[in-house]
């Protein structure tokens, strides 16, 4: 432990030692001394915050100064009973307090106790109570707010991360808040308490065992429990107000003196102006003493002039400012910041831009931020920013999907309606508008909340307009997730795994391959549908082959034969798999197209044995399709990487697996083959 911890600890200790132990009356001079100086401190600093998780310790500071407190409160106590005196700050506060008058001094100090009670710890009680069901209330709608920045792009993932710590700090401070006035309270009642025993318990031990009569031991009892009182009563009085303005400065962005300044002498000169005149008026026409009202007549309006200067000067300065930064908009330089594309972008026309507004009941920024964490679970793959526009220039119900700046898909919605599609086993019919849904291409109804009811019974699938959007962005990103994953996404992942593996990392990168080669690895992983999550595999697989072969597209294949067990659970069912195989002719003619050049190798087949053979497959497939079997190609490994990038001149969608790719255990069927 530090030293400064082994202190505080030892502070404590001490503090439950004070309530056993008798301590001198030298040393309780000191520690009422001390008391008082901590409750300035605190009172100082609660002034001086400017927010309130600048001093997050505050609930904690009042449990240790109300528990210190009470620990000077019982041994003051003890030392008044048993020895008739509690050291010259207790007497000096109490001489001070009643000046030889008992039922005056008293009174005045019963209404400090009732004032700090009724008035100020009351208040801060009910404060804090509310602002902690407030807060806590408001936190789901804090966190939406943070999430529909950060799909926005307002903010980014730090920034996110950070606000959303705040938000939850806030939210334990003032909970917490709202139990430690409970303290507060506490003490207030203690301090009635201690003082009713302290006067009745000092009478009779003073009549009974000190022989002094009853006035004498009234006046001597009385003047040690009022200064006792006021040297407990006092400090408490400090910390209770330093916790009504901490839980009452909800909307402060300063300190507390700059903000009363800022506040009532900073917005309107003419209101001083009339508080002159009105005071000014008061002293001249009626019996009110004048040389005050005068003076504090001229003291605002100074302060109005001085205001009204002020402002006159800071528009002053406004001006050449302003004329500044249009200067600097007219600079070549800020062209640079209209350069940057986005790399996912959503715009939407008018009619559809309740869906993503939050205070008229949207829910699409919330289904992004769904989308983005179904992609990492999926394909290991951290989404970029969804930056949503809404674009004029676009039908009222209609939407554009850009990847890149890059327009790839579009759709239209209809705001108030829904979408209901024929899974094959609904029955009847319902009515609505014909359309064809946009994520993949199937028949499809827009009917109006009238026919829901209906479209569900006779087992029609239907699904809202922000479900619509959703799933077809969804469907668009994993699409083109290869095109996404850049250098700089690459170096998070790496960075990612380096923190738990870093000897593999260390391994690879940049020993064996750059950031860029294996960029390339995972994209083409990532534009066949192959999750990159298992990072860890990847990068040792690379390690392992790297230094035999930097050809990105013969790793990849390496990589996916290492991830065999992946793709045999995403495509095998029942430990069975029906496949499309090629000809022994077909591979082999494939093989000896393949050239290999210093950059890599591609496919150089004759243009008609390429056609041949995108025929056959094509035929093959579609037979396949027609009686509800997926389409699944299995090659030989050698084979498979270029008759895939062969067969995407006709689809992307085609399934095609090696041997090394399918786990042994698993039970292959040949139901076609592709022939020449």
């Amino acid at each position: 432990m530090k030293f400064g911890d082994l202190i505080v600890a030892i502070g404590i200790i001490a503090i439950i030692i004070i309530i056993i132990i008798p301590i001198p009356s030298w040393t309780l001079d000191i520690l009422l001394s001390l008391n008082i100086s901590l409750s300035l401190l605190l009172l100082l600093i609660s002034m001086y915050t400017e927010d309130v998780l600048q001093i997050s310790i505050f609930p904690s500071l009042l449990l240790i100064s109300t528990v210190y407190r009470l620990a000077l409160n019982i041994s003051t106590t003890r030392s008044i009973l048993k020895d008739g005196e509690a050291g010259k700050v207790i007497e000096t506060f109490g001489e001070f307090v009643i000046q030889g008058d008992i039922v005056v001094g008293f009174i005045v100090f019963l209404i400090i106790i009732l004032v700090q009670f009724i008035v100020i710890t009351k208040g801060a009680e009910r404060v804090a109570e509310v602002a902690a069901r407030f807060t806590l209330d408001a936190m789901p709608g804090k966190q939406m707010a943070i999430d529909a920045d950060l799909n926005s792009g307002l903010i980014n993932e730090e920034e996110a991360r950070k606000r959303r710590k705040e938000v939850q700090q806030y939210s334990d401070f003032y909970g917490a808040m709202d139990g430690a006035t409970k303290f507060v309270k506490g003490d207030a009642i203690a301090g009635i308490i201690i003082t009713i025993i302290n006067v009745v318990g000092g009478l009779i031990i003073g009549m009974v065992s000190k022989n002094l009569s009853f006035l004498e031991s009234l006046q001597k009892y009385t003047l040690l429990t009022v200064g006792d009182g006021l040297v407990s009563q006092i400090p408490a009085l400090l910390i209770s107000t330093a916790t009504g303005l901490v839980v009452t400065r909800a909307a402060s962005e300063s300190n507390l003196g700059r903000d009363l300044i800022n506040q009532l002498f900073g917005n309107n000169p003419i209101l001083m102006f009339i508080i002159s005149g009105v005071l000014a008026l008061l002293g001249i026409f009626t019996p009110l003493p004048l040389p005050p009202y005068l003076a504090l007549a001229f003291m605002f309006g100074f302060l109005g002039y001085s205001m009204k200067r002020q402002k006159k000067q800071i528009v002053e300065e406004e001006e050449p400012v302003q004329a500044t930064e249009a200067e600097e908009l007219r600079k070549p330089e800020n062209v640079m910041s209209l350069l940057k594309v986005d790399d996912i972008e959503l715009e939407f026309g008018y009619g559809l831009i309740p869906l993503a507004d939050v205070s008229q009941g949207g829910d699409l920024l919330d289904r992004i931020v769904m989308i983005r964490r179904q992609i990492a679970m999926e394909l290991g793959l951290v989404v970029p920013i969804v930056r949503l526009r809404d674009n004029i220039q676009l039908n009222p119900n209609e939407y554009v999907i850009k990847i890149k700046g890059v327009e790839v898909s579009k759709g239209e919605v209809f705001f108030d309606h829904y979408l209901a599609m024929n899974p094959g086993t609904a029955e009847g019919d319902v009515e609505g508008i014909d359309t064809v849904e946009p994520a993949f291409g199937l028949p499809a109804k827009w009917i109006t909340e009238k026919e829901r009811e209906k479209a569900e019974v006779l087992g029609y699938t239907v699904v809202d307009p922000p479900s619509v959007i959703a799933t077809h962005l969804t469907e668009i990103i994993k699409e083109r997730a290869y095109e996404l994953i850049g250098r700089q996404d690459v170096k998070l992942l790496v960075d990612n795994v380096r923190e738990e593996y870093p000897a593999v990392v260390e391994e690879v990168v940049p020993k064996v391959l750059s950031l860029g080669e294996v960029q390339k690895v995972l994209s083409n992983l990532l534009r066949e549908q192959i999750s990159i999550r298992d990072m860890v595999t990847i990068l040792e697989t690379l390690a392992d082959y790297g230094n035999v072969t930097r050809d990105t597209d013969l790793l990849t294949e390496y990589v996916r034969q290492r991830l065999s067990g992946y793709i045999t659970n995403k495509y095998v069912g029942n430990n069975e798999l029906n496949v499309v195989t090629l000809d022994s002719e077909v591979e082999e003619l494939i093989m000896n197209s393949i050239s290999k050049t210093e950059t890599g190798s591609y496919l150089s087949l004759e243009p008609k044995n390429a056609q041949k053979i995108l025929s056959s497959t094509l035929k093959t497939v579609q037979g396949l399709a027609s009686i509800g079997e997926q389409p699944i190609v299995l090659t030989a490994p050698i084979v498979r990487f270029y008759f895939k990038r062969l067969t995407e001149q006709i689809t992307r969608d085609l399934i095609v697996l090696s041997y090394n790719e399918i786990e042994s255990s698993v039970e292959v069927h040949s139901v076609g083959m592709v022939n020449i």
